[in-house]
């Protein structure tokens, strides 16, 4: 598969709410707060990631690390995904989310309160599709989220990365996955990786 990087422009300034893109819950608007580090990924990045994945993601198993806002997660949900957990620390932020998959009534989707690394780590062996790794940028943890995202997911399943910089293939391939896909996104670098199959 091609890796050339797509170049995104960034589009004015932060809004408070961004929309789900496709599926049920297409134009459905998610409520963002100010909270530090907080970077919903932007629509155009998610639009791209989710053409990459393939629109119809039934029975798909993900996790949405670091979530945040969630836009990741509920996008997974909007489009038939059997599973979604959502993984974040802050309580202001785990209380929205709450109150966005009520309102979504979204059946699909677990919210759990916690430290992401310490749940990625935790997570059965080959018992995913997906795993969204969203961090602060100013984390150090993303070569151990990596590496703990690779072994969760079964072989063909996928890895998304967003980072302040470009990874290496050397680097992604140290962490057990294969680069696939990237583009950057003013300060955003995003990343689809795999976990290679074996034989």
């Amino acid at each position: 598969m091609p890796k050339n990087p797509i170049s995104l422009a960034t589009v004015g300034s932060p809004s408070h709410e961004v929309r789900i893109i496709g599926g049920q819950w297409k134009r459905s608007k998610i409520k963002v707060i100010d909270r530090p580090g907080l970077r919903p990924t932007p629509d155009r990045v998610r639009e791209t990631l989710f053409n990459w994945l393939g629109q119809d993601l039934t029975d798909w198993r993900c996790v949405d690390a670091f979530a945040g806002t969630g836009a990741l997660g509920f996008e997974a949900a909007s489009r038939g995904a059997q599973s979604v957990l959502m993984l974040e620390q802050d309580a202001q932020l785990v209380n929205l989310l709450s109150q966005t998959r009520e309102r979504l009534k979204a059946q699909s989707v677990q919210v759990q309160k916690g430290d992401a690394m310490t749940a990625l780590q935790r997570l059965v062996p080959s018992s995913l599709d997906v795993v969204f790794l969203d961090p602060p940028f100013e984390n150090s943890h993303f070569e151990k989220a990596l590496q703990a995202a690779a072994k969760a997911v079964v072989p063909g399943g996928w890895v998304y990365l967003e980072a302040p910089n470009h990874w290496t293939d050397e680097a992604i391939q140290a962490c057990g996955l294969h680069p696939e896909k990237y583009l950057k996104a003013g300060a955003v670098h995003a990343h689809l990786l795999q976990r290679p199959i074996e034989g």
